[in-house]
């Protein structure tokens, strides 16, 4: 399954012009309705942004009731100002036909616009649909540059993404050695995909030289983190080792503390 993404959360890092930056301020210290003033002089005021908070609060239920219909009217009110955050949200509407017409088309034009102006989520989400052929004419090495800029700020998804580019030469030249290096960053970070991935390399030797002790450290870590594969492989691998590997292999896992994504690689 193939997960695109939006801005899931309130807070948002990066620029924002002065009255946004208060109204997430408020936002934060749990005022919704004063939060809502600011936002809506932020609109008023030219940032396009302002609009698309308050959409979101609607479509959160936050401080009102769940209303995905004026959120969408929100996020189209900010998109006709220019706001990337606006775009992507509302094309990933249009993708999934939530509230508004699903129209592929309409989807790529809005996405690819948020990620031409640099919003992360929106470069990840267009080198998705150039990847699957929505709404765009599939093309691997575009998906494959869009994933690249979504990574380069540290998008953990988009990390992933390249780093499976490398291994299957999907865009890119295969390079088994550049999809271990970009694995190790979002592994480094915890995340489940990264470590699991990791795991596979060390167990074959694909791009790093083959040590089935750090695999089963790798998947122990992937499968207390939920995946089912990682365990499977983690239970093969131990078949493999001796009392003196496993005890490393555990010992690894015991030892290893995440960073964040921000401090990997």
């Amino acid at each position: 399954m193939v997960f695109y993404y939006y801005f899931a959360l309130i807070l948002v890092a990066g620029p924002v012009l002065a009255d946004v930056a208060k109204g997430i301020e408020i936002l934060d210290s749990g005022d919704v309705q004063g939060s809502v003033k600011e936002f809506q002089a932020a609109f008023k005021a030219g940032d396009a942004d302002g609009a698309f908070y308050i959409g979101r609060l609607f479509e959160m239920g936050l401080g009102t009731d769940e209303d995905m219909r004026r959120a969408s009217e929100l996020y189209a009110a900010s998109v006709s100002k220019g706001s990337a955050l606006a775009q992507n949200r509302l094309g990933l509407m249009h993708l999934n036909g939530e509230f508004v017409l699903q129209d592929y088309q309409r989807a790529a034009t809005l996405i690819c616009a948020a990620a031409e102006q640099g919003d992360v989520n929106g470069q990840f989400n267009c080198g998705l649909l150039y990847s699957e052929g929505k709404g765009v004419a599939r093309d691997a090495e575009r998906a494959f540059a869009y994933w690249s800029q979504a990574a380069d700020a540290k998008h953990v998804a988009a990390i992933n993404y390249v780093a499976q580019a490398y291994r299957d030469g999907a865009g890119v030249t295969l390079d088994a050695q550049k999809s271990v290096e970009q694995f190790t960053i979002t592994a480094a970070a915890g995340n489940p995909m990264g470590l699991h991935e990791l795991a596979k390399a060390y167990a074959v030797g694909a791009g790093v030289e083959r040590d089935l002790v750090t695999a089963h450290g790798y998947a122990n870590l992937a499968a207390v983190r939920g995946l089912q594969e990682a365990r499977v492989l983690r239970d093969n691998l131990a078949a493999e080792l001796d009392g003196v590997g496993l005890d490393a292999a555990q010992a690894f896992a015991r030892d290893w503390k995440s960073v964040p994504i921000e401090q990997a690689g």
